[in-house]
């Protein structure tokens, strides 16, 4: 990956949990908790997976950069949105959780060398292997990603359509 691609790649890493809170902080509950049909997470879960995942990324990245030949562990993101009490969880703890995460990871990443990026570990779901310099790309779409999602959702909710 070449330097203005990483920087690109960074930066929206790093914008993403200032336009995640800023979209989200002083909605009502009701908006937090909308759901859009069965199997269908709200943006509360949604606030929990951006939360855990930037956990998630930060070891699986540090996997790469210290261990010799890892190997991912998979998950089940359904069941951690699930099991993990994202539901329970306060919505200004989950905002500030993946910002700090997030600002640890893109500090961590700053710092690399560029060969460092080519460094891999075994994703058996994937059956290949990736980089750092894939995490690097996953990161700065995923909150983007998520961003959208929690817009559609507000918009749903304020027009007031099925809740199951």
């Amino acid at each position: 990956m070449a330097e203005a691609e990483l920087e690109k790649h960074l930066e929206s890493a790093e914008n993403s949990p200032k336009q995640i809170a800023a979209a989200v902080l002083g909605l009502p509950e009701k908006t937090l908790r909308y759901h859009p049909g069965p199997g269908k997470w709200c943006i509360l879960e949604i606030l929990g997976h951006l939360a855990d995942m930037e956990i998630l990324y930060a070891y699986r990245i540090r996997q790469m950069l210290a261990d010799r030949d890892p190997v991912i562990a998979p998950i089940d993101q359904d069941a951690w949105a699930k099991n993990l009490g994202y539901l329970e969880s306060s919505l200004p703890e989950l905002v500030a959780l993946y910002g700090l995460n997030r600002h640890a990871n893109v500090r961590l990443l700053r710092g690399l060398k560029p060969e460092d990026l080519q460094k891999s570990a075994r994703h058996p779901e994937l059956e290949q292997r990736v980089t750092v310099s894939d995490y690097v790309q996953m990161m700065s779409k995923h909150g983007p990603n998520h961003l959208e999602q929690i817009e559609q959702l507000k918009k749903e909710a304020r027009i007031g359509g099925s809740s199951d």
